[in-house]
């Protein structure tokens, strides 16, 4: 745990616990399957949202429907394409965050996704997409977009995404030192930065085994105490 807690890779955190990579591994998916799952119930007040894309990788895999890239690689076409997985992030001004996998940045995916976590009253930020004038407008809730592509930043010097970008920022920089985070273990490692980064400086092994054993209640104490 305290090798997850530094965020090391699997074969680092096997060297530094005296274990084969194999038994390293099974040990860390076994520690973020309840992280994984462990997701906001509601976002309050006002909520920011916004889409992030990572890599589709076949990592571990050994019959790969492409050419191997080398240490995470690039995407063959720039921009949004197959290749790119997207993720949704929401975060609200108390900290809650939230952030699922897509399988597409329609109307009707993003809302399925995003209603249920917003309380009635929210106010919802993002960026100018178009898809979340039609997801707010359906669901009656107030939304503030903010034109990024003009230049716009902030409105009335309340409205903006910047909460969750500076988180989609922090989870990007993190997952990097992985080279390519596989894509069937995605949701894993968003839980996993969800965790470190909800106990920011007060992060300890201790905490993160209650949660990797799914001990709510017990972590939450400590939390407070």
């Amino acid at each position: 745990m305290k090798a997850m807690v530094q965020g090391l890779s699997v074969r680092k955190a096997a060297i530094r616990c005296g274990i084969t990579e194999n038994t390293s591994f099974k040990w860390r998916h076994r520690f973020l399957r309840a992280p994984a799952i462990h997701q906001s119930n509601k976002m309050n007040g006002i909520v920011e949202a916004d889409e992030m894309y990572f890599l589709e990788s076949f990592k571990g895999q050994h019959h790969l429907p492409r050419a191997a890239r080398k240490r995470g690689g690039k995407a063959a076409k720039r921009g949004t394409s197959k290749e790119q997985i997207p993720v949704l992030v929401i975060r609200d001004r108390h900290g809650e965050t939230d952030d699922r996998i897509l399988r597409d940045t329609s109307a009707e995916q993003i809302g399925t996704v995003l209603i249920p976590l917003l309380s009635k009253d929210v106010i919802l930020c993002t960026d100018g997409m178009p898809v979340y004038r039609q997801i707010t407008r359906n669901a009656k809730i107030v939304h503030r977009p903010v034109n990024i592509a003009a230049g716009q930043r902030v409105i009335n010097d309340v409205y903006h995404i910047q909460h969750v970008n500076a988180y989609g920022s922090r989870l990007r920089q993190w997952m990097a030192k992985f080279h390519g985070v596989a894509t069937r273990y995605l949701a894993s490692y968003l839980g996993w930065h969800r965790m470190i980064d909800r106990l920011g400086q007060n992060v300890t092994p201790t905490l993160c085994f209650l949660r990797s054993l799914g001990r709510t209640r017990q972590f939450q104490q400590l939390i407070t105490t």
